[in-house]
């Protein structure tokens, strides 16, 4: 039996995304970087061999005003070579105007405003309404240092901690899969904020649901 494709690196996907597999057939994925590791595991665990996946950076929710632009030039570059298109991305901070533009597209694109919400069920993340939760994922425990410590200037002035975070209470790491070490590092992300941890599995939520169906081969 082959095995399985090495992962790409966190740091690969905060900074450069992933490159379409164009071996793949009829599906293009375009998602954000964030979600690769996920989306690769979901495609692995269901046999969607029909599916190619590539994503954009991570880095861009630093900047979420250049999302739009960036999926609209990456389903422009692809959707020739492509029965089908499906960005896997949520709203991410960018007002609607990327929903707009998969609708002006013809692209559908997953419900929710952002990764937080639909891995927890956007449902149930609505009805918690937790303003003094700080979320992170997998792959945001893991590149912790790159998208809150250093773009908060946290590494040159850890007392501005006190700042940005006055309002929060608790450091909610939304864990995709059982990991041990990254339950640790999430601990240790909440301690350097200063805030209360809490661990929710959330696994895949409304993710796999939105693949399974805006994915298919057929739909």
């Amino acid at each position: 039996m082959p095995s399985a494709p090495p992962l790409p690196s966190d740091s690969a996907l905060t900074e450069h995304g992933l490159a379409p597999d164009i071996a793949a057939e009829r599906v293009l994925v375009i998602g954000c970087g964030a979600l690769a590791r996920e989306i690769l595991a979901l495609k692995a665990a269901n046999g969607w061999d029909h599916i190619a996946l590539t994503c954009l950076p991570a880095i861009l929710h630093t900047h979420p005003e250049r999302i739009t632009p960036a999926v609209e030039a990456a389903i422009l570059k692809h959707r020739d070579a492509f029965d089908r298109i499906f960005v896997a991305y949520a709203d991410c901070g960018t007002g609607g105007q990327l929903q707009a533009t998969c609708d002006r597209l013809g692209v559908e694109m997953i419900a929710g405003p952002h990764c937080y919400s639909f891995y927890e069920g956007n449902a149930a993340f609505a009805d918690r309404a937790e303003v003094t939760a700080f979320y992170l994922t997998d792959f945001l425990v893991r590149q912790f240092d790159a998208f809150v410590w250093r773009p908060l200037g946290l590494d040159r002035h850890p007392d501005l901690r006190h700042t940005y975070f006055a309002h929060y209470t608790t450091l909610v790491h939304q864990a995709q899969v059982d990991d041990p070490v990254l339950d640790a590092k999430a601990r240790d992300c909440a301690a350097r904020l200063g805030l209360a941890h809490e661990r929710r599995f959330t696994g895949y939520g409304d993710l796999a649901h939105a693949l399974a169906q805006g994915a298919a081969p057929g739909a």
